[in-house]
């Protein structure tokens, strides 16, 4: 029984992370479309990632808050960090390399993990 349930909060958590990413995705394909047609500046552009990358990690802490029904801050943070680490090793892969590690990695991963802890905050009944 034990395994089971492990192995259904995997295959959500695994579920879950998909569709953020799928909204990742599509909402970066909007800032790159915004920025051809209306040539943003770089500092705008860099809010705007940060700004999805929130979404995505509130998204993932809500939606896990609403299957999960004790301690849905802490699974909505745990979701928001498995984001950030994904995309760090994304990130890592395509600069084929370790990155930079600068206050931009450390604030980023606090606002993917903070913002998973909302999520689960406000997923309460």
């Amino acid at each position: 029984m034990v395994k089971r349930k492990w192995t259904e909060i995997g295959l959500f958590a695994v579920k879950c992370l998909t569709v953020a990413y799928i909204l990742t995705g599509l909402l970066l394909l909007l800032v790159a479309m915004l920025l051809y047609k209306i040539q943003l500046s770089e500092k705008v552009v860099n809010i705007l990632v940060v700004v999805i990358y929130v979404l995505a990690g509130f998204f993932c802490g809500f939606i896990t808050g609403k299957k999960m029904m004790h301690r849905r801050f802490v699974w909505g943070g745990l979701m928001g960090l498995i984001y950030f680490v994904i995309l760090f090793v994304i990130s890592w892969i395509a600069n084929q390399g370790f990155p930079e590690l600068s206050m931009k990695f450390g604030s980023t991963c606090m606002l993917c993990v903070a913002s998973g802890m909302l999520g689960g905050m406000i997923s309460g009944n």
